[in-house]
């Protein structure tokens, strides 16, 4: 059957499209063999209650999107910016997701990542023992359930160190703690504009410098680093520059075809929100790769990268919107609404530019579907 929807252009007018038929990859699998590949997955909120004071979660919903995960062979990356951490999901609902998370992970052999950080202290600064602290319950409180911690970047952390030492100290402190490898984090600006000068400089290629006395001092316990500077050159840089053993696990949403396929001295492995997106594609392309079929692999990955490109545009921390819509559109959640009303945060023709893009590598798995909700959607903001 064909399905069409009415489309807005920049211009005002409008136009037909025709919606293509879902890409033919698999929905389940094993998990890739020579990458570990991690999805961060974002949280549903209950519609009834999404604005109030710290939102509410749909905590059905909100594990249904994870276990999709697993069934595909992808990991979860718990708690991290794309659940909105930081943007609405309060503090105190980050240890109920962890431990739901965790639990239904226990059930399906499913592997969790998951993201401790400080975000329980008031903003603004604080002493480097209240930082500390903040980790250190946060990390305690995921090691008792049996997780694996990602040490998120810290807003209070860089609002409150004075330079290089104080990051130092700090994660010698935290590592200390741990009772199993754990992944670092290293969140550009564009993700987040208060963690400018993270790890004690605004000039990377000092950061960078701290990035690896710290690795290097600790290397038997870390697993890896997330890093999501969008920079592909500096990634490859700092992945060559690695302890054996320790991880690169791309976080950038604009080049991670090339990271993750590699070059011959490595590859990056990955941990991305736009994985929360591309989850089949991701899926079934990683597999491919990991029979030695590159191209395959490439045919299939690449042309994610439109989507992927136009979801995580300036101001890219509002990408969380574009996740959640197009999470609506395949059917994945019954509503478009977000914890503290972030779904206002991208306008009309950006959304209808993502539906376009997702449509054009066949992401949408029920067409009929997604032309419905995209028709309601732009008739309540007054079009077609």
């Amino acid at each position: 059957m064909t399905v069409s929807v009415q489309l807005p252009r920049p211009d005002g007018s409008t136009y037909r499209r025709r919606l293509r038929a879902p890409a033919a990859v698999p929905l389940s699998g094993p998990a890739p063999a020579t990458r570990k590949a991690y999805a961060a997955a974002h949280v549903v909120a209950d519609p009834l209650r999404a604005c109030a004071a710290g939102g509410a979660v749909d905590w059905e919903a909100t594990l249904a999107v994870r276990r999709r995960l697993w069934r595909l062979g992808l990991g979860v990356a718990e708690a991290m910016d794309t659940a909105q951490r930081g943007m609405g999901l309060p503090a105190d609902a980050v240890g109920e997701l962890t431990a739901r998370t965790l639990a239904a992970a226990a059930e399906v052999g499913g592997e969790v990542v998951v993201g401790v950080a400080t975000d329980q202290l008031p903003a603004g600064d604080a002493t480097l023992d209240a930082v500390c602290g903040a980790y250190i319950e946060q990390l305690e409180g995921v090691q008792r359930l049996g997780g694996r911690a990602v040490l998120m970047a810290s807003r209070q952390l860089a609002a409150s160190a004075r330079g290089p030492r104080d990051y130092l100290d700090v994660y010698r402190r935290l590592l200390e703690h741990s009772e199993r490898p754990v992944v670092l984090h290293w969140l550009g600006e564009a993700f987040d504009p208060r963690l400018r000068g993270y790890w004690g400089s605004p000039d990377i290629d000092v950061a960078q410098r701290t990035v690896r006395e710290l690795i290097e001092r600790h290397a038997d316990r870390i697993d890896g680093i997330k890093v999501s500077l969008l920079d592909a050159a500096r990634e490859v840089a700092l992945r060559r520059q690695l302890p054996a053993g320790v991880r690169l696990y791309t976080g950038d949403d604009l080049h991670y075809v090339d990271l993750i396929e590699g070059d011959a001295h490595g590859h990056s492995d990955a941990l991305l929100g736009a994985f929360g997106v591309l989850a089949p594609h991701a899926a079934e392309a990683l597999r491919r790769l990991g029979t030695g079929d590159r191209a395959g692999y490439r045919a299939l990955l690449a042309p994610t990268l439109p989507l992927s490109r136009k979801l995580f545009e300036a101001p890219t921390y509002h990408y969380k919107t574009g996740v959640t819509w197009l999470a609506y559109l395949s059917g994945l959640q019954p509503h478009f609404r977000m914890l503290g009303g972030l779904e206002s945060a991208r306008d009309v023709l950006h959304l209808v530019a993502l539906a376009e893009r997702a449509d054009d590598i066949g992401l949408l798995p029920e067409p009929e579907l997604a032309a419905e909700r995209l028709s309601g959607y732009l008739r309540l903001h007054g079009i077609g």
